[in-house]
């Protein structure tokens, strides 16, 4: 019974010294996560390697900031403070602002469909101009 518990205890102080790493790197930007990885292919290639696997499996080198982990922000909103008046108003802002958000991404989509027929529309009537001019 001991062995076990000793073993949960290891491994939740493993996870969350690694939650501490990540959160540390994150903070740092980009730079660091690059930096710990080149000096993991220097000390021993496979750590390099892995990291490299890591960064690339998480996104971190895609998105636009790496100062934290996006489902980490989302965690963080949904959990309670204990005031029932302040989480209904974070709950309906909450839900207020992603319904701002995909309506502003539905806009942009037909922003960028439009563009995309208005230039189509100007290639296919270039192209009947130098079909004409050919005849």
């Amino acid at each position: 019974m001991t062995t076990m518990t000793t073993t949960a205890t290891s491994q939740k102080s493993a996870e969350n010294w690694f939650f501490k790493l990540e959160q540390w790197l994150d903070d740092r930007g980009k730079g660091a996560w690059i930096a710990v990885m080149v000096l993991g292919f220097i000390f021993f290639w496979p750590v390099g390697l892995a990291l490299l696997f890591y960064i690339i499996w998480s996104k971190r080198m895609f998105s636009k900031s790496c100062t934290s982990h996006p489902m980490r922000h989302h965690m963080s909103a949904m959990r309670s403070t204990g005031n029932t008046a302040f989480d209904s108003y974070k709950a309906d802002t909450l839900s207020r602002l992603e319904e701002e958000q995909n309506k502003f991404e539905s806009f942009l989509e037909r922003l960028r469909d439009a563009k995309d027929k208005a230039e189509f529309d100007q290639f296919m009537n270039e192209r009947a101009d130098a079909a004409k001019t050919q005849d």
